[in-house]
């Protein structure tokens, strides 16, 4: 591989993006490619980092694989694609039984057998986890296996800008350095965008500050089919306090018995479902918004504190100790929560190995729609997704090594006549603006008038960002900032597309769900 001194850093595969997704796929191609993965800030930092509840899979002979496709299907509402649920099903238990090998503790019973937990939608015990810590215990173990992985070069602080792409066969990407302030060319047989989700571009979300949905971005670009971006899923409980930022409350609490109240202390979602607590996301979000909408307050609460204080502290010492920092002790007060925006069920269309529409580019996790999602993700479907597709990119990636692509060089990145950036608040106004018109616009409840009011004003965002972005040097922020809007305008003519109420979609034009169920696409025109 080349120096890293060198701007130029080529490889056979180039991996973007440092999650459970990007970092079981380096693992697993490294054992006949060097692979070059880089990430926009720690390399620990990502949404699987933030993982609380854990991995659904069929675990246990209560359970079957024809009952977890079915809870699959029912909740995609229609739009999941059958065969992708039927695969990605019937390969979790040896997707598990890898991570256990390379050292995650998932939690266990006396018995010594997995603990199972229970989310909404599922109609049995299947969600593995490591206490609620499921996320940071992941990534812990495959970041020690990347390590000592000879032929993976991690590095750190990279934040890519654009795909580079000729004749429809990606070549790899520029990237900005931003220790050095430096933009490198990643040059790669492959390239495989493993870049997460979009909640950034929300005002309220679970996500952590680099989800800004840059691999969307690029690879919309650069021609590739985006695909459903209209279902993003809002959380039901994300904790309501100043000082809470990003700070979700697991659904495997609703899992243990936690009820949800209004101020009043009345429990509301015996009104909504027959499920109550343990309906699909979609409805509880919904619920808690509908309520808020009748009460005028600002957040309802979450009551687990009918349980043991020593089961709490065992089963949720993550939220246990996150909420007693923050002066709420829930082994005997109910948590504020507020719904937040959490998962993006659409993505650049691919296959279930991660094929796109662009040659020698792959995508997998969350900036991958498969098509298993369908109008509404399953809860710990997502971690299962992501392990299934990149085991099955690696087989793809075989192939296409195996024919000895060879890696082009393309022109250094040229600032032209950018200066530098002289006004910042520029920067931070525009993004502070488009988190606003998505939550206000396009949030858990949509209507015709919203969203075609959001789509005028992202239209001028999008015309003054992208002015800016020729206009001054690239930052991160800047990178990010044009990102985000792009991905706002996405969801937003989405949207407007779908004319009906479907999953985590709801209209108040179209409170109906159409006979026949389609997916939503979009491609650049060239």
């Amino acid at each position: 591989m080349e120096n890293l001194e060198s701007s130029d850093v080529a490889s056979d595969v180039l991996v973007i993006g440092s999650g459970i997704a990007g970092l079981s796929f380096a693992l697993k191609i490294a054992d006949f490619a060097k692979v070059v993965l880089i990430t926009k800030k720690e390399k620990a930092e990502s949404n699987t980092n933030y993982a609380q509840s854990g991995i659904a899979a069929v675990l246990s002979h209560s359970d079957s694989f024809e009952t977890h496709a079915k809870d699959t299907l029912d909740c995609g509402d229609g739009l999941s694609k059958r065969d992708v649920v039927k695969t990605v099903v019937r390969e979790g238990p040896a997707r598990i039984q890898e991570l256990m090998e390379l050292g995650v503790k998932f939690s266990q019973t006396a018995a010594g057998e997995l603990d199972l937990g229970i989310e909404g939608g599922h109609s049995k015990r299947r969600v593995a986890h490591a206490k609620d810590l499921t996320g940071k215990e992941i990534e812990a173990a495959l970041l020690n296996a990347v390590s000592k992985a000879p032929s993976i070069k991690l590095i750190e602080n990279q934040i890519a800008i654009n795909l580079v792409v000729n004749n429809n066969r990606c070549l790899g990407c520029y990237a900005l350095d931003t220790e050095n302030s430096l933009v490198r060319n990643y040059i790669a047989k492959i390239t495989v965008l493993a870049t997460g989700g979009i909640g950034r571009i929300y005002l309220h979300t679970t996500n952590p500050e680099i989800a800004t949905g840059d691999g969307i971005a690029m690879a919309y670009r650069e021609g590739a089919t985006i695909m459903n971006m209209e279902f993003t899923q809002f959380h039901p409980t994300y904790l309501f306090h100043p000082q809470g930022k990003s700070f979700l409350i697991s659904e495997a609490l609703r899992g243990e018995g936690a009820v949800l109240q209004d101020k009043n202390g009345r429990q509301f979602m015996a009104d909504y479902h027959p499920m109550k607590e343990l309906a699909p996301r979609d409805v509880v979000a919904r619920a808690i918004d509908q309520e808020l909408k009748k009460s005028g307050e600002n957040h309802v609460f979450l009551d687990i504190s009918m349980k043991s204080s020593n089961f709490i502290r065992a089963r949720f010492p993550g939220i246990h100790e996150k909420c007693l920092s923050f002066g709420i002790d829930i082994t005997k007060n109910p948590i504020p929560v507020v719904p937040a925006a959490h998962y993006c069920c659409g993505g650049v269309k691919t296959t279930i190995a991660g094929e796109t529409d662009i040659k020698h580019l792959l995508a997998i996790g969350e900036v991958a729609c498969t098509g298993l999602h369908g109008a509404n993700r399953l809860a710990s479907n997502s971690l299962l997704e992501a392990l299934v597709c990149a085991h099955y990119a690696v087989k793809k990636c075989r192939v296409l090594l195996n024919k000895k692509p060879l890696p082009q060089s393309f022109a250094q990145w040229e600032s032209g006549n950018a200066v530098d950036i002289d006004e910042a608040v520029v920067i931070t106004q525009n993004r502070n603006e488009i988190r606003h018109l998505m939550w206000n616009y396009v949030g858990i409840v949509r209507s015709n008038k919203r969203l075609n009011r959001a789509k005028k004003r992202i239209k001028l965002l999008l015309d003054e960002i992208n002015q800016y972005y020729w206009d001054f040097i690239v930052t991160a922020d800047l990178i990010e900032l044009r990102n985000m809007a792009l991905v706002a305008k996405l969801i937003i003519d989405s949207a407007i597309i779908r004319k009906e109420s479907r999953g985590i979609h709801y209209s108040l034009d179209y409170p109906k769900k159409l006979p026949i169920a389609q997916d939503t696409l979009l491609k650049k025109k060239r």
